[in-house]
């Protein structure tokens, strides 16, 4: 699919590492994380950065921007790490290292504040159509 979703997280979690594994998809758009509430999925008001060890950089406002400058051949392994920075108002941070086949690492950061409590979290592409077509997302909640 297009995207991988992961909900009902727990209120307690205060911490989330994403592991990618062997992950790529069929096209070139760089891969995002969302977060959310009950109210959805949410897609504005991020601040993140993605450089590479290639000298590149991206920046996104529609999510977490991970991993960046790949191609369809692309393969994606590494974690990225969100935790919660202020439980009053559901402040989140990211950071994130992936490498990409077949020389390139990525270095990610970011922070956002969600409307309520975070309960989700997506995986997508900046285009919201690329589909993922080999290896595995999973998630740790601590």
């Amino acid at each position: 699919g297009t995207a991988i979703d992961f909900s009902s997280i727990p209120t307690w979690v205060k911490r989330i590492t994403i592991n990618f594994v062997g992950v790529s998809t069929n096209g070139t758009s760089d891969l995002l994380v969302q977060i959310g509430d009950a109210g959805g999925i949410e897609t504005t008001n991020y601040i993140s950065t993605v450089a590479t060890s290639a000298g590149t950089a991206q920046n996104s406002t529609a999510g977490y921007i991970v991993a960046n400058g790949g191609s369809a051949a692309s393969v994606h392994s590494g974690q990225v790490v969100l935790c919660l920075e202020n439980a009053s108002n559901f402040t989140w941070t990211c950071m994130g290292t992936l490498k990409v086949t077949p020389t390139q690492l990525c270095f990610s950061a970011g922070d956002k504040a969600t409307s309520a409590a975070l309960d989700r979290v997506r995986i997508t592409t900046v285009n919201g159509t690329d589909t993922f077509d080999a290896g595995a997302i999973n998630i740790l909640m601590e």
